[in-house]
């Protein structure tokens, strides 16, 4: 990766993001995610998804400290906890969006 990238993301890397109802945050800094957070839920309930996980990685991880804090002020957001050990354990969260 560039040392010069900014904390948001440009036009190129939008058009690489696939939006399913799992998001892998390997590779992403700390500072992006409230911005890629809002756009996977924001596009998850356009496509009328509502299981979604998220996977941010273990240890002392920054970034799964930045989505749950995004996750807990989200009014779409009925709930979320860590991931079964098969789907990643404690190092991907579930989230359970409100149904429309």
């Amino acid at each position: 990766m560039d040392s010069q990238r900014t904390d948001t993301l440009d036009d190129s890397e939008q058009d690489f993001i696939e939006i399913t109802d799992r998001l892998d945050l390997h590779g992403f800094f700390p500072e992006q995610i409230p911005e890629i957070i809002e756009a996977f839920i924001s596009n998850a309930e356009e496509r009328g998804l509502t299981d979604l996980r998220v996977i941010h990685g273990k240890g002392r991880s920054r970034l799964k400290f930045e989505v749950l804090r995004c996750l807990k002020h989200d009014d779409r957001v009925l709930g979320f906890k860590d991931a079964p050990p098969s789907l990643g354990g404690w190092g991907a969260t579930q989230i359970q969006l409100k149904s429309k």
